[in-house]
């Protein structure tokens, strides 16, 4: 599964250049580089160049220093990634293995990207991840994909409605990331009345502010209440269905598997659909798609996977045992972040590929191995962007960026990769109705 979104509480280091030295810092501990601080915005403006530095000093397994000089290694080697992320043994996702626990404060501020071990489909492992796994699988697979398709075509002509008359929007802030809000909410039974309240508590989780533990504990009742009341009168939705498979789950539990799987699916697809119209309105490429054709969406969306995955760094798996990976000592206990967007781009093997022309699906995008995001979950992530794209492209056809695109700006994050805006603007077209 995807990363849940990130409180973007990180300082801001800018990265320094550094002189060219042996590969493995470990096997030359005199004359070793120093690790690279996971933060600077260069990972949000130029992320690949900054990678290929990285990759010249440091090869495919990158010393890496987080806030408060936590170390860890980054992978960002596809070969590398793919070793780590198909050895769940060795590589365990067990957090409590980290040898980091007794150095950290109590108030880190990534402590809820790590997380600790909670009971809980992303945050569990080994037989117990595989049974959180099995019950949210067998859930999303009950969600009709038709039913969904018309429900985010729904959601997103309400989004679209709000605006289509004025000429002009900013399409992060009104319609990104709000459709899969709203379209996961809808899917696990929340009223769509209370979507806009739910919608702020989720914002204000993703940024990480004062507010933030506030609305962790507001987002936990109100999934609490939802669970209470499809007990009392169960419907079709995932949470009845949830509750009435649960075996021997508690309802902390249930809770914590409803709240992890909405959180992962939330901020990713946001970002998917906005990069998505970034680059059908910035690359002549997929010109042809504004005019109606259909072909050129999937094209985009899938380069979009590639070249700017949503989830760029995932924590992560730690070493079970001493062991070397790309001929770095690893230590029992280590942490190793995958860098799903820089393997994605490793050199090695994109000579090989060509992900937007060919429809090559081979990309890290989703994870890898026996943690990878469930087949389920990406197919409705796709019914949601893909139909996102399509009926704004519809209903808004001479869409167009209202700044030059060397002005967008990327949310500051090593970790996530979207826009934080995206001005537009397009005839305006009169409003069609959207669910109320």
């Amino acid at each position: 599964m995807t990363q849940p979104p990130l409180p973007e509480q990180t300082e801001q280091i800018e990265q320094a250049a550094q002189p060219e030295q042996p590969t493995c810092p470990v096997t030359h501990p005199v004359t070793h580089p120093a690790p690279v601080p996971l933060s600077g915005p260069r990972f949000h403006t130029e992320p690949q160049s900054l990678y290929r530095e990285i990759r010249r000093e440091h090869g495919p397994v990158v010393p890496v220093e987080l806030y408060g000089g936590v170390p860890a290694w980054l992978v960002i080697g596809y070969h590398e990634l793919h070793q780590v992320t198909s050895d769940p043994v060795l590589y365990s996702r067990d957090r409590s293995l980290w040898n980091q626990w007794p150095h950290l404060a109590p108030d880190w501020p990534l402590l809820p990207v790590v997380g600790p071990p909670a009971p809980s489909v992303y945050f569990s492992a080994g037989e117990e991840h595989r049974r959180h796994a099995d019950l949210v699988t067998r859930a999303l697979e009950t969600v009709d994909p038709f039913s969904c398709r018309r429900a985010c075509e729904e959601i997103a002509d309400r989004l679209i409605d709000a605006f289509c008359g004025r000429g002009e929007a900013e399409l992060v802030a009104a319609f990104s990331v709000h459709l899969p809000k709203y379209a996961l909410l809808r899917l696990f039974g929340f009223p769509d009345g209370k979507g806009p309240e739910l919608a702020r508590l989720l914002n204000e989780l993703v940024d990480g502010g004062p507010g933030a533990r506030r609305a962790h504990a507001e987002w936990m009742a109100a999934i609490a209440a939802l669970v209470a009341d499809r007990r009392a009168d169960p419907d079709a939705g995932l949470v009845s269905w949830l509750l009435a498979n649960a075996g021997d789950f508690t309802d902390e539990e249930i809770l914590l598997d409803i709240r992890d799987t909405i959180g992962a699916g939330f901020l990713p697809t946001s970002d998917w659909i906005g990069s998505t119209v970034r680059l059908m309105l910035t690359d002549d490429r997929f010109a042809a798609a504004l005019g109606g054709g259909r072909h050129s969406v999937g094209q985009a969306m899938n380069e979009v996977l590639w070249e700017e995955t949503p989830s760029q760094i995932v924590a992560g798996r730690f070493a079970a045992r001493d062991t070397r990976l790309a001929g770095c000592a690893i230590r029992a206990g280590d942490l190793l972040l995958l860098g799903l967007g820089a393997a994605n781009n490793d050199p090695l093997v994109r000579q090989h590929l060509t992900p937007a022309q060919s429809g090559n699906s081979a990309h890290f995008a989703y994870g890898h191995g026996a943690y990878r995001c469930p087949y389920p979950a990406q197919e409705l992530a796709e019914i949601i962007a893909r139909t996102g794209v399509e009926v704004l492209l519809d209903r808004l056809p001479d869409l167009e960026l209202a700044v030059e695109p060397q002005e967008l700006m990327r949310r500051p994050s090593a970790f996530l990769r979207g826009m934080t805006a995206l001005p537009v603007r397009f005839t305006p077209v009169p409003a069609i109705g959207g669910i109320s």
